[in-house]
């Protein structure tokens, strides 16, 4: 009785999964048999010179195919929050077959659709569209040369390359300009013309990278020029301190061959003084941490996605590359746990707890509060990059039942495993009073100054990922980012580390916080750098991407800040110890 069913049922599930497969069979592996269907999506429409000001393609009045519609879900949470809204064109297309010019629809325009072209043409609005991934550009309009009177494009002419069974080039000719007069009727028409190339599926994408820029002398002038000013400052550095220390130590070591009458009778100076106050808890000792933590877990995600990247080329899939970075961020929660925990353990704390959901939410929250305040600008412009609420309710769910768990389970394994106070010198309980000293020497002008040298070793290469995001570049040298996140790393410690040594040998231990801000303000810089670009190396205008903009730089700096003051403590937080460790301590 048994066997009939099971064989009904298995039949019935072979059946669904061979239907699954015929319908993923040609965008999602990217392989077509002859006269398969190839899918025409409509993206977005917006303003040139606005980026990130997207709207819905038939926002404007274009009029749509008669093909059957198809819906397109969003296939990744990078998808969603990038605002891509793909409809489909309602053009028939068959892979190797030749379309002559068809008129595919007409478009009545009375005065209300032909005002909304007239202001999509002043404005240089332009479309996207996807055919198999590869992206394609298409303007919606122009104007005479006094702008007094406005032309649509009305023909769109595809021309397709294809290598065996796959779709590697495609090319958009607007043709067909019609003066746009109210009361009319429109005539919009297509054409597909198929033709063979050599060029390899894997290299299908390299038409849309610009060498001559990414690579350009100067890029590699900027490198060259880092990494000099990186042996420069290292060898500074390992020159100044290990002079300076061993005749500190020799000093040192002197004082110790003394009687207590001539030591008291000595002129006694320099961080040793305060060796019983270097390793006190930092003021705030539940923000630093949770600060350390995050700052630790965002280098952790920028290594590995920028691995990941050169590894992987993501620029070929819509929203790969936020999506792998969404994922990453959320898989290395027990780093930040791990040394945010560990700290706050090392220096007293017992509010754990707290300072765990604090470290846990302080990036998520500074990003999701950004993107909230834009969304509501978003919804108010109608624009694609409003975030539907759907995808608001994962990335919450990712922020509480992934990042947390992982974040506890780090912040355990910190406190049990290096969470002890092992420090080189005791605590005194008294705190010692801190000396008066040259103005210069004082922590807010060392925070002040401590990020010119950080900034100035990446502020060419910001100008080339501000390019690559605010323009239409796709960046893509990501070895040249990896050259230039170690050469970042090495100039934040060594400043950091110089840094603190002037300020312990003015007799000042308020070491921890003066390192991480110090390291931190090459944020200040790159934000003030931001609005020198925005002014000076774009065309950008109107609310909406003047708070998208400036929205998100603010994110970004803040970011690379607390990534830049974490890597700043820890290198300096070794060092102090190093030091502290070699000197004899009564």
């Amino acid at each position: 009785m048994g066997s009939p069913r099971w064989k009904v049922a298995a039949a019935a599930f072979l059946a669904l999964v061979g239907s699954l497969l015929l319908v993923d069979a040609d965008e999602h592996d990217h392989t077509y048999t002859d006269k398969e269907e190839v899918v025409l999506w409509m993206n977005t429409v917006g303003p040139y010179h606005n980026r990130q000001e997207t709207y819905k393609y038939f926002s404007l009045p274009f009029c749509v195919g008669s093909k059957k519609t198809i819906s397109h879900y969003h296939e990744t949470l990078g998808e969603a929050l990038q605002g891509v809204e793909l409809e489909f064109s309602g053009l028939d297309i068959k892979f190797k077959e030749e379309v002559m010019q068809t008129t595919y629809c007409e478009i009545e325009l009375d005065k209300a659709k032909r005002d909304a072209f007239v202001y999509a043409i002043k404005n240089h609005y332009w479309y996207q569209m996807y055919i198999d991934d590869l992206p394609i550009w298409g303007i919606v309009g122009e104007a005479d040369e006094n702008g007094e009177e406005h032309y649509l494009w009305t023909y769109k002419k595809l021309e397709i390359g294809f290598n065996g069974n796959r779709i590697v080039d495609v090319n958009l000719t607007s043709e067909g300009k019609v003066r746009l007069m109210p009361n009319t009727r429109i005539a919009m028409s297509y054409s597909v013309k198929w033709k063979k190339s050599d060029v390899k599926f894997e290299d299908r994408f390299d038409k849309y990278l610009d060498p001559s820029f990414f690579q350009h002398r100067i890029h590699w002038f900027s490198i060259f020029n880092s990494f000099m000013m990186v042996i420069f400052l290292v060898g500074l550095v390992s020159m100044i301190l290990m002079r300076t220390l061993r005749k500190d130590y020799a000093r040192y070591s002197k004082e110790e061959e003394m009687d207590d009458m001539d030591r008291d009778l000595g002129d006694e100076y320099g961080w040793k003084q305060v060796h019983g106050d270097v390793f006190r808890p930092s003021s705030h000792p539940l923000i630093f941490s949770s600060l350390i933590g995050s700052g630790c877990q965002i280098f952790s995600v920028s290594l590995i996605v920028i691995i990941v990247a050169m590894v992987e080329d993501l620029y070929t899939e819509r929203g790969s590359m936020l999506s792998t970075a969404i994922f990453v961020y959320a898989a290395t929660s027990p780093v930040n746990g791990y040394f945010g925990g560990s700290l706050y353990a090392k220096q007293g704390g017992r509010r754990w707890i707290k300072q765990m959901f604090i470290g846990a939410f302080m990036i998520p929250a500074m990003v999701c509060g950004t993107a909230f305040f834009i969304n509501f600008i978003a919804i108010y412009y109608h624009a694609s990059r409003a975030i539907p609420f759907g995808t608001m309710v994962a990335v919450c769910c990712i922020c509480f039942f992934v990042i947390l768990p992982l974040n506890l389970v780090g912040t355990i394994l910190g406190r049990n495993l290096s969470g002890q106070p092992n420090f080189p010198c005791r605590v005194n309980a008294v705190p010692r009073p801190i000396p008066e000293k040259k103005w210069f020497m004082e922590p807010a002008v060392i925070v002040c100054l401590g990020g010119i040298l950080p900034f100035g070793s990446i502020f060419i290469e910001m100008y080339f990922i501000f390019t690559s995001f605010w323009a239409y570049k796709i960046y893509y040298v990501y070895g040249f980012m990896m050259l230039v996140l170690v050469i970042l790393c090495i100039v934040t410690v060594c400043v950091t580390i110089v840094c603190t040594y002037f300020l312990l040998n003015a007799e000042d231990y308020r070491w921890q916080w003066t390192s991480f801000l110090s390291a931190a303000s090459t944020a200040v810089y790159v934000y003030m750098y931001s609005f020198y670009y925005y002014f000076f190396k774009t065309k950008m205008y109107g609310l909406f991407q003047t708070s998208f903009y400036f929205g998100y730089m603010a994110v970004f700096s803040t970011a690379l800040g607390i990534m830049c003051g974490a890597i700043g403590y820890m290198g300096t937080s070794a060092f102090v110890r190093k030091i502290y460790t070699n000197v004899k301590i009564d």
